[in-house]
């Protein structure tokens, strides 16, 4: 009689379940219902989803998940848990494969839901341009920008009525240290 953790193959020769005896973690980081190949190293575990024998992913000995999102062989992305709870709350992206993070998307309130974008467009290194859902609707309703990469808002976009249209404009170019603000129905910039 088998207790579970051995499959009897014949009366004399006994060997050990695979499933039983793989102690490391399943993963289907593409979902098709397949597990994907795993090898663990040291504190790390490398994960090839599509078993080309090159890693996807990399989850590290503090949890955080590096992946290939593009399938070039580059980790480029990070998926952070920040509060320990098992649920991704931000992914920090290299877009342009560079080295440096473009974007990061997050979710700040951490209710599961996509809250923040930070993107920097131009690539170089700086965030120049933040979308928020800062009422958490699930609808951008603020957006702001700074076009000259000081590091100082040069641009915010409002959704004041929560339609899911940025009404107000808030600038300031003109150098006189003051905020103007114009009003706008459907306010979408490039």
């Amino acid at each position: 009689m088998s207790d579970g953790f051995e499959d009897q193959v014949d009366d004399d020769t006994m060997v050990e379940d695979d499933a039983v005896a793989d102690d490391s973690a399943m993963y289907d980081l593409d979902g098709d219902g397949v597990a994907d190949d795993v090898m663990v190293v040291g504190d790390e575990t490398y994960i090839d989803v599509d078993g080309d024998g090159v890693a996807d992913a990399v989850l590290t000995a503090d949890d955080q998940l590096f992946v290939d999102t593009d399938g070039d062989g580059v980790l480029d992305s990070e998926f952070i848990d920040a509060n320990g709870d098992g649920i991704v709350d931000e992914i920090h992206t290299d877009t342009d494969g560079d080295g440096q993070v473009d974007q990061i998307v997050a979710d700040t309130n951490y209710d599961g839901f996509i809250d923040t974008v930070a993107v920097d467009s131009d690539g170089d290194g700086t965030i120049d341009s933040f979308s928020l859902d800062t009422d958490y609707d699930g609808q951008v309703d603020t957006q702001i920008i700074d076009e000259d990469g000081d590091g100082i808002a040069d641009v915010t976009l409002t959704d004041t009525d929560g339609d899911g249209n940025l009404e107000t404009v808030t600038y300031g170019d003109d150098n006189d240290n003051r905020q103007d603000t114009g009003f706008g129905t459907n306010v979408n910039p490039s």
